[in-house]
């Protein structure tokens, strides 16, 4: 399951096991992404872009703070 979960975010397992900040998801974030593992290629797809879009928007309000 490290090994699906490093390739899904496109790290190294030991990356994600090493406890840095970026490793640290709770038991609900690691359930979605069972979740979305399950999901077809075209609705990853879509989460994927809306999900970017948040994450961006997030990072413009910080950048301005």
């Amino acid at each position: 399951m490290v090994a699906k979960m490093a390739k899904a975010f496109e790290v190294t397992v030991d990356f994600l096991i090493e406890g840095r900040e970026n490793a640290a998801f709770d038991k609900e974030i690691i359930e979605c992404i069972n979740d979305i593992q399950k999901m077809d290629p075209d609705t990853r797809s879509i989460l994927f872009n809306v999900i970017d879009t948040y994450i961006q928007n997030f990072k413009t309000k910080q950048a301005f703070r």
